[in-house]
């Protein structure tokens, strides 16, 4: 005789609750939270604008249905595009992610939580638009700024101890998550509202790693983060209308997300929301290489001099790195597409080598085309070194340590160039704001004219300038 299964509906999980009643309710009170959060923002657009030179990323842009224009719509920044708002997350989700040049943050799981800006931004803009017809105030900058360290709060928290890669999960599933609580309380919903959204979050369908690993790499990387914002925004929307949500998404006994996806663990939540994540965020200041690797193009560019004039002696090319980089950018073989080479940690340090710098440019068809690029790489030999992986998961470190060597045919070497924390790391974040700030400036004169530069450039240099700005007038500057 079987037991009949109770239907009485439990009490929402306890992490649904606790990212509803922070995306809610918290109050931010960290002045360099919002002062990171504004070199985020400037970071991120202008990541988005660069992309917007390479036509494989252009193409996904626009209105599903050609020639639409949405009344009160979302504006995508660096276009003419005005479109609905879960449109316009993708569009710009996909235009922040295209070129992995846009902050990290690495833990258990990794991720880029900027990437939470193109569902924060569209509908930002699309609120503040509809206010305006309507005859009500406008969003300013500094709602987008809370919004975006939330969203950072909440993707990182969960990614410290919780590891969806191991599961064979893409990390954008955080951003959904993050996009969804925080979009839905930017859209007015209520602590209940966005319990029931974030449930549809854990619910949904999820991405595979699939494309970002060998030998299927490709450019999907590129945009899943767009389509996860997008999404997202889809879930808020619904939400606020009353759709109902699902109390025990993450728990319910073979059927939550826990039992089906998670391999029947739970998640471990030992830190409380505050604003953590965006004071130590990463950012990606000098080239466009998947995290894991930067220290390494580091040390490989400060190595050019030596080398540049000695490609011929080299013997071999030892890589001294973490349990991370191995699994993710340690590639040999053939190499087939962008994506593929920019998630290749010896495709990026044989750059490093060849040329002292590392661009985007670098990852194309014509420039890897060098037969000196391959044959560096099969002189490369990759190795763990414990304590770079003990390091990366020290809550008081977080190094992303690197070192290379090089050994010649007439028998010497190299130092061996160690580097333990990028330069986009908190610890070396005195130096790497002025960097970033001429990065930004870079990135916006490849697609707007010196007028529209400089307006944008001084409203984002002060911040108390940038918060009082409404979202409108903000996203009108990069409109072309």
């Amino acid at each position: 005789m079987s037991t009949p299964i109770s239907n009485i509906r439990p009490e929402p999980d306890q992490a649904l609750v606790d990212i509803a009643t922070y995306a809610a309710d918290y109050l931010i009170d960290s002045e360099e939270a919002y002062e990171t959060a504004r070199y985020c923002l400037m970071d991120t657009l202008g990541c988005g604008l660069l992309a917007l030179r390479y036509p494989e990323c252009t193409k996904l842009l626009g209105p599903v249905v050609k020639g639409t224009i949405v009344p009160n719509g979302a504006r995508v920044p660096g276009t003419a595009f005005q479109l609905d708002p879960i449109t316009a997350a993708f569009n710009i989700g996909c235009m922040i992610r295209w070129l992995d040049y846009n902050d990290t943050w690495l833990a258990a799981e990794w991720g880029h939580p900027s990437d939470n800006l193109g569902g924060i931004l569209a509908v930002a803009d699309y609120i503040s638009r509809t206010n305006i017809a309507e005859g009500k105030p406008p969003l300013t900058m500094r709602d987008v700024l809370t919004a975006m360290i939330k969203a950072h709060e909440i993707q990182g928290i969960l990614a410290l101890e919780n590891s969806f890669n191991r599961v064979g999960l893409d990390h954008v599933i955080l951003v959904k998550v993050a996009s969804t609580a925080v979009v839905t309380a930017m859209l007015g919903g209520t602590r209940e509202e966005i319990v029931a959204a974030v449930s549809h979050a854990w619910i949904d369908g999820h991405p595979l790693r699939t494309y970002r690993h060998s030998p299927n790499t490709g450019t999907r990387k590129s945009w899943a983060a767009g389509d996860a914002t997008s999404r997202s925004v889809r879930l808020a929307l619904m939400a606020v209308q009353g759709e109902m949500g699902y109390p025990s998404a993450l728990t319910a006994p073979g059927w939550g997300f826990y039992d089906v996806l998670y391999k029947g663990k739970t998640f471990s939540l030992n830190r409380s929301f505050d604003s953590y994540v965006m004071e130590n965020v990463l950012f990606k200041i000098a080239f466009p290489a998947e995290f894991h690797g930067q220290t390494a193009v580091e040390c490989a560019i400060s190595l050019h001099p030596l080398v540049k004039d000695r490609l011929h002696e080299i013997d071999k090319i030892v890589l001294t790195t973490h349990e991370s980089a191995l699994r993710i950018i340690d590639k040999t073989g053939p190499l087939h597409n962008p994506a593929d080479r920019d998630h290749c940690l010896q495709y990026m340090v044989a750059i490093g080598l060849l040329f002292g710098n590392l661009t985007a440019d670098h990852y194309e068809e014509e420039a890897a085309q060098d037969p000196r690029i391959d044959e560096l790489r099969r002189k490369m030999i990759t190795a763990e070194q414990a304590s770079y992986s003990q390091d990366y998961l020290d809550p008081g470190k977080r190094s992303i340590a690197n070192a290379i060597q090089l050994f010649f045919t007439d028998g010497t070497s190299s130092e061996k160039k160690e580097i333990e924390y990028p330069i986009g790391h908190r610890r070396r974040r005195l130096e790497a704001i002025p960097l970033l700030q001429r990065k930004y400036e870079a990135n916006l004169r490849t697609r707007l004219p010196a007028k529209q530069v400089q307006q944008i450039i001084e409203r984002c240099r002060d911040q108390l300038t940038l918060e009082s700005t409404p979202v409108n007038q903000f996203v009108d500057l990069f409109v072309v």
